[in-house]
C-alpha cells in the first residue's frame, strides 16, 4: 500500500473512530453511571452523528480498494485520542487489560513457575509455594523440554507463546517434558491448571532485635491483608520500628494504598483527598485503629516510587508519623478509573487529581491540553508558591514540598559505583549475570542452611574471576580497573540470586539489604544516629 494511501486511509479511519471512541464510551460510561449511581461522567455520543458514524465504518470495510482491518485502525485512532490527555491515561488491548488485571489482582490460572530462558531453553528459577506446578512435583532448576508433546527446547519460542501454552482454565491439565539434573525425566509430569496467588509482599523480615523490614512491590487487591498478616507476624517476634521499603512500586490500587497507610495512625487522621473537574472533593480518613500506630516508622522511596507509594509516603510526611529516607519519588498524582468494553479492552481514564494531607499536589508536569491546578480550596498550610514548586508547613513547622514527587527527610543519593560502572551497566544490559548464574553456578545443592547463607556466604573471588573470564567470552571486553569497579555490584547480584534460587524470593531481598546504603541510613535515623 502506498504511503499517502496509508495516511489517508489512516486519517479516515480517526475521524470515524473519534466519534464512534464518543458512542462506545457513552454507552458504557452510560451503563456504568446506571450500576453505581454516579452522575459525574457524561456519555460522549452523539445522537445525529451516529449514523455518520456507522455509514463512514461500512464504507471504508465495503468499498475501500484493499482489505483494511477495521479493528485495528479503530484501536490506533483510539490510541492517537488517548495520547493527547495526561500520559497516565490509556487505553488497553484485551490481552493488555488482562494482564493489568491479573497483576493488580495477585492472581491468575496457570501453575505457578517462574522461569529463565538459558541458551533457548526455559530453566525453573522459582515455584510458587503450595502451587500447581510445585504439587506435581517440578523442582527448580527443572528444564522444560516439551509441552504437550510439542518441542520447546533449543527453539526460539516468544515468551507470549509460552504463556500461551501454559497458561489456562483451571481444572485443565498439561503434560511438560522436563530434563533433570542432566537427565530427562521418563515420563512427562502432568499439572492440573488452577488459581495461583502471588503476594505483593517481596520480604518481611527482623533485621535486629527490634527493627522490621517489609518490602511492597504493588499495590494490588490483597497487598492491605498481606501487610497486616506480615506485621502481626514480626510484631510477635519483637517488632518495635519498621522499615517500608517502597522503592520500585509505582502504586496500584487507590483504595489500597489508603487502608495501608491508615495502619499508621490509632486515631482519625485525613490520609489523602481527592478532586477533578466531574468528581467532587472526597476525603479519605484513617480507621482511629492502626495496628501500628504508635511504632517508630521509616519509608524508603525512590525516583520509581509512584503513585499509591507516594499517597502512603506523603500522608507519612505531611502528618509527621515517620520519615522518609531515600531519593525523591516519581511524581504521579492523578487517579485512573478504569472502563471495560465488551471485547476486553479498557480505557483507563484519569479522573482525579489526589492531594496529601497538607494540600499539596506532587505531580510532575507534562505537556496536556488543560493546565492543572496547583490546588483549589483553602489551605493554611500553603505558605508559599514559587514558579514551580508549592511550599507547606507542617504542624511542627518543617517545610514540605508539592511538585515533582515527594522529597525525602533524609536524601540518599544514587550510588556512585552503580551510576559510574560502565562495565556494570554493559553487563546488566546483556543479562549475562543471570545467565552466569543459571548456568554455571546452580548444578550443586548447597549444604548449608539458609541462615549461614544470609549470615555468612560471600561469592569467593576464584568465582569472580571465573565470571570476568565468562564476560570475555562473551566478546565483552575490560580493564582491571573497571573490573575491579564492578566487583562489589556483580558479587552482590550474584550473592542475592543464588539466594533467591536456592532459599525463595525473600532470600534475594535479606542479601541484596546487607549492602543497601539506604536502608542503613534508615536504620541509622530510628536508633537516633
Amino acid at each position: 500500500m502506498r504511503k499517502e494511501t496509508k495516511r489517508n486511509l489512516f486519517v479516515a479511519g480517526t475521524y470515524g473512530a473519534v466519534l464512534l471512541l464518543g458512542i462506545l464510551l457513552g454507552q458504557d460510561f452510560a451503563d456504568e453511571n446506571r450500576r453505581t449511581g454516579r452522575n459525574g461522567l457524561l456519555p460522549l455520543g452523539i445522537i445525529d452523528k451516529t449514523g455518520k458514524v456507522q455509514r463512514m465504518i461500512d464504507l471504508i470495510a465495503d468499498n475501500y480498494v484493499d482489505s483494511v482491518g477495521v479493528d485495528e485502525l479503530q484501536d490506533l485512532a483510539i490510541d492517537e485520542i488517548v495520547a493527547q490527555l495526561d500520559p497516565h491515561s490509556e487505553y488497553l488491548r484485551p490481552n493488555q487489560a488482562l494482564e493489568q488485571h491479573e497483576t493488580l489482582e495477585g492472581s491468575f490460572e496457570g501453575i505457578g513457575i517462574e522461569y529463565y530462558n538459558l541458551n533457548d531453553t526455559l530453566m525453573t528459577v522459582g515455584l510458587i509455594a503450595g502451587g500447581p506446578a510445585q504439587r506435581a512435583g517440578m523442582r527448580v532448576g527443572d528444564k522444560l523440554v516439551a509441552i504437550n508433546g510439542d518441542t520447546i527446547a533449543g527453539k526460539k519460542v516468544s515468551e507470549r507463546n509460552i504463556e500461551e501454552k501454559i497458561r489456562g482454565r483451571s481444572g485443565t491439565a498439561i503434560e511438560i517434558t522436563i530434563h533433570r539434573n542432566g537427565k530427562s525425566l521418563p515420563f512427562p509430569l502432568k499439572v492440573m491448571r488452577d488459581r495461583v496467588e502471588v503476594s505483593s509482599i517481596d520480604a518481611a523480615y527482623i533485621i535486629d532485635s527490634a527493627t522490621a523490614y517489609i518490602k511492597i512491590r504493588r499495590f494490588g487487591a490483597k497487598t492491605a491483608e498481606d501487610f497486616e498478616r506480615a506485621l502481626k507476624d514480626l510484631k510477635k517476634q519483637g517488632a518495635q520500628r519498621l522499615i517500608l521499603d517502597l522503592r520500585e512500586n509505582g502504586g496500584g490500587y487507590f483504595h489500597v494504598a489508603t487502608a495501608l497507610a491508615s495502619y499508621f495512625f490509632d486515631d482519625k487522621r485525613l490520609i489523602v483527598y481527592t478532586e477533578g473537574a466531574h468528581e467532587p472533593r472526597v476525603d479519605y480518613y484513617s480507621n482511629a485503629d492502626g495496628i501500628f500506630g504508635d511504632g517508630e516508622l521509616a519509608v524508603l522511596i525512590d525516583e520509581q516510587s509512584a503513585s499509591a507509594s507516594e499517597i502512603v509516603a506523603g500522608a507519612i510526611q505531611d502528618l509527621e508519623r515517620g520519615i522518609i529516607v531515600g531519593r525523591q519519588s516519581y511524581g504521579k498524582a492523578l487517579v485512573q478509573e478504569q472502563f471495560g468494553f465488551g471485547d476486553g479492552s479498557a480505557l483507563n481514564l484519569t479522573v482525579a487529581r489526589y492531594y496529601t494531607p497538607l494540600g499539596r499536589c506532587i505531580q510532575k508536569s507534562y505537556i496536556a491540553n488543560t493546565e492543572a491546578p496547583s490546588h483549589t480550596g483553602n489551605l493554611p498550610a500553603l505558605v508559599r508558591q514559587d514558579a514551580d514548586t508549592d511550599v507547606y508547613q507542617t504542624t511542627s513547622g518543617k517545610l514540605v514540598y508539592g511538585g515533582g514527587g515527594i522529597s525525602p527527610d533524609v536524601v540518599v543519593p544514587v550510588d556512585s559505583n552503580r551510576a559510574n560502572s560502565v562495565l556494570y551497566r554493559r553487563i546488566r544490559k546483556a543479562n549475562l549475570i543471570e545467565t552466569y548464574v543459571y548456568g554455571r553456578l546452580t548444578h550443586a545443592v548447597p549444604a548449608y542452611s539458609v541462615e549461614n547463607y544470609l549470615k555468612g556466604y560471600s561469592l569467593p573471588d576464584k568465582e569472580y574471576d571465573g565470571f570476568l573470564q565468562y564476560v570475555r567470552e562473551t566478546g565483552m571486553t575490560c580493564t582491571p580497573n573497571e573490573a575491579s569497579a564492578a566487583k562489589p555490584l556483580v558479587r552482590s547480584d550474584i550473592e542475592a540470586l543464588l539466594g533467591r534460587y536456592y532459599f525463595g524470593s525473600e532470600a534475594f531481598f535479606r542479601v541484596r539489604n546487607r549492602s543497601d546504603k539506604v536502608l542503613a541510613q534508615a536504620l541509622l535515623a530510628l536508633q537516633g544516629e
